[in-house]
């Protein structure tokens, strides 16, 4: 048995229609972790779906309660075949977003998957149950060609609370390390560059939720009597935002802007062009830091986006000067960015701006992270994806969005490659959620070639990367 055998083995039975039957099976388990009263489906997702198919590949199952999240699990499977053999950790997630069942198309339901040309439609299908499908297909698949062995050691995390930011994970693996013990982390989660090329991304950008508040006075004051009179809170936060990001969209405030954008990163994301594609929207080119590319502002730069902004009463507004002014503001950030002293960053720039009378409040926020690109197992991922794909990948040092990646890559010591199985039109958290059949077909082409080839040199892969970080994990 060779790779190509290997792969030629998972295509075929991908094309049987079994991989479709089992995503049809996953996604009719509503799994909102959103809900209070899905807590048994959110159990019985890892309990009857997940388990079954590790207990067949040889795993040992731990479940694990959530301190932090009752009813919001955690699985840990754990198989190890010979301790000398370097231990892939992989990581997924059953929890999905609120299922808005009738805002859906005709025709269509979240909890029913439908197939129409390339688009498998329903809730979860890109997040993240097909992407967790496709990676447990390519382990059967590896399994059953080597008869029986996997070549590697293999654990495998899976949470129900993803999507309410996953309460309990950080303690997980602070309290569980030796059980999360390995060598190396592969997973799938977010989205391609585009549905055309397979991508590889190193890490994420980090987020940071922060509110801004402005209470003048404990009520409302008639306009005709007292404008011009009294401050109007609406106004002056509208102005302080606008010190902090401009008309441009471009960040004001220097001390949150980062050092990470190196001529290294800028070459890497020359390779890369975002947007163009069916359902993506137009690009708004005088959008954002001059200086930078489209792509260098999404995977290289910092944004300040505004979520939401609240004064008055919107639904009824009444000729009142407002008593209070409130705005949900996000830094998105990459790696370099001193995030963790944001609130003390924004009331500072606030002050020198005239404004020190806004009440800037951290509400939460999670680190950015980044392999190193230069490292050999970049390289050898890639290598495997252009081979089995017979297509470039494109390498993002870290996603535009957030994950939890930091507690495999901060806590766990980890290398961190992420694989997606999805695109960024595929209606994730939206209606409509849709997998292509096309991606989660080569998905699951790259990722039994990956495990295969793990399996014949994974040692010498964690020996070159131990080489190049100088003996770290």
């Amino acid at each position: 048995m060779t790779a190509q055998h290997a792969v030629q083995q998972a295509t075929a039975w991908f094309d049987s229609g079994e991989f479709q039957r089992i995503l049809a099976r996953r996604v009719a388990q509503r799994t909102e972790s959103q809900r209070q009263d899905r807590d048994n489906e959110l159990q019985r997702y890892l309990q009857d779906e997940i388990g079954p198919q590790l207990i067949a590949l040889g795993f040992t199952l731990h479940f694990i309660e959530n301190s932090e999240a009752a009813h919001r699990p955690f699985l840990v499977a754990v198989r190890i075949e010979d301790p000398a053999l370097p231990t892939l950790l992989s990581y997924g997630h059953g929890d999905v977003v609120f299922g808005d069942d009738e805002n859906w198309r005709e025709g269509l339901s979240p909890w029913q998957l439908v197939e129409e040309g390339d688009r498998w439609y329903a809730r979860g299908s890109a997040d993240n149950k097909g992407q967790h499908c496709v990676n447990l297909a390519a382990l059967e698949q590896v399994f059953q060609a080597r008869g029986g062995r996997l070549g590697f050691n293999c654990k495998l995390l899976f949470e129900m609370g993803e999507e309410i930011s996953s309460p309990g994970l950080a303690q997980l693996c602070q309290q569980h390390g030796e059980l999360l013990k390995a060598d190396l982390f592969i997973a799938s989660d977010g989205p391609r560059l585009n549905a055309v090329r397979p991508t590889l991304f190193l890490g994420s950008r980090g987020a940071v939720n922060f509110r801004l508040t402005i209470t003048a006075r404990d009520n409302a004051y008639h306009s005709g009597n007292w404008g011009g009179l009294l401050t109007n809170p609406g106004t002056q936060l509208a102005n302080a935002i606008a010190s902090l990001v401009n008309a441009q969209g471009v960040l004001q405030v220097e001390a949150l802007k980062p050092n990470s954008l190196t001529q290294q990163v800028r070459d890497i994301l020359s390779d890369i062009e975002v947007g163009g594609m069916p359902g993506d929207p137009e690009i708004d080119e005088n959008w954002g830091e001059p200086s930078l590319t489209p792509t260098e502002r999404l995977y290289g730069w910092n944004t300040l986006e505004v979520l939401s902004f609240l004064t008055g009463n919107p639904a009824r507004p009444m000729n009142a000067i407002p008593g209070e002014a409130t705005a949900v503001c996000q830094l998105r950030f990459v790696v370099g960015t001193d995030w963790q002293n944001l609130a003390q960053h924004i009331s500072d720039h606030l002050a020198q701006q005239g404004f020190g009378y806004v009440k800037v409040e951290f509400m939460r926020g999670s680190p950015a992270t980044r392999l190193d690109p230069t490292d050999p197992l970049v390289d050898w991922v890639l290598t495997s994806m252009a081979e089995t794909s017979g297509k470039k990948p494109a390498l993002l040092p870290n996603l535009g969005g957030s994950l939890p990646n930091e507690v495999f890559s901060d806590i766990l010591g980890l290398p961190t490659l992420w694989v997606p199985h999805s695109y960024p039109a595929c209606g994730q958290h939206g209606v409509n959620e849709h997998m292509l059949k096309s991606i989660a077909r080569e998905g699951l082409q790259i990722m039994t070639r990956l495990l295969w080839d793990l399996g014949e040199k994974g040692s010498d892969l964690v020996a070159q990367h131990r080489k190049h970080t100088g003996g770290a994990a």
